[in-house]
């Protein structure tokens, strides 16, 4: 297989020409431009701080419809108990590197390095990445972030720093996309607890289609809040 070396342009070559790992291209950079290239065409950068950038389309890919997603009952009863309050796009910082200092099972160090925390956060000052924070008693406690184009939502980490938080977080999010008819989001990788929720894995031709509906369709960029929320 074909891996392509990327130059200044913000171009990619197909996401269908990833090798079996998912692996597709090495270079480029983190730019605004590339970066929503890259996430409308099925493809995103994953490395460590001792290599260079890469980037991916990997197959199959796992997703969450959100008319699909499956609320587990025990996380429904931490949410009817108001263990936690949320909020979007209040502490992206705090959520960003709280999600790049967690510690990962069977992963030494982190893929969220300082170009890739600068990057997203440009992203969030430009409204194109967005956050959902947990609190409990005024402590950020957990939450996630991603990239929203289309009706596409792009999940990047999420972190906890007391149970359930970032699953909860999920969880509320996903009922505030699905209001907001976004039709698609994008997990990358298989985790056993994403899979509780109602992911499943996707042949990348599928997933693909399904991305290009989604880039059809105008992206809610700005800064975000809930329905209910003034």
């Amino acid at each position: 297989m074909t891996i392509y070396r990327l130059f200044e342009e913000p171009i990619f070559p197909d996401p269908e020409e990833a090798d079996p790992d998912g692996l597709l291209a090495v270079g480029g950079d983190l730019s605004p431009t590339r970066l929503l290239t890259a996430y409308s065409n099925g493809i995103f950068p994953w490395y460590s701080e001792d290599s260079p950038i890469l980037w991916w389309s990997t197959n199959p890919r796992l997703v969450v419809l959100p008319h699909e997603f499956h609320m587990p009952r025990s996380l429904r009863r931490v949410l009817n108990k108001g263990t936690f309050t949320f909020t979007l796009d209040t502490d992206f910082a705090g959520v960003i590197n709280g999600c790049a200092h967690s510690p990962r099972p069977e992963q030494d160090g982190t893929w969220i390095v300082d170009e890739m925390v600068e990057a997203y956060s440009m992203l969030h000052e430009l409204g194109y990445a967005h956050s959902i924070e947990a609190w409990q008693d005024g402590e950020l406690v957990g939450g996630l972030y991603g990239l929203s184009l289309g009706s596409a939502f792009f999940g990047e980490s999420m972190f906890f720093a007391v149970p359930d938080a970032s699953k909860a977080a999920f969880a509320v999010l996903v009922n505030q996309l699905t209001a907001w008819g976004f039709t698609l989001i994008d997990c990358q990788q298989t985790t056993d607890h994403l899979l509780r929720f109602g992911a499943h894995e996707m042949q990348r031709f599928r997933y693909l289609s399904m991305l290009r509906e989604a880039m059809d369709v105008p992206t809610r960029e700005g800064r975000w809040r809930f329905d209910n929320q003034q």
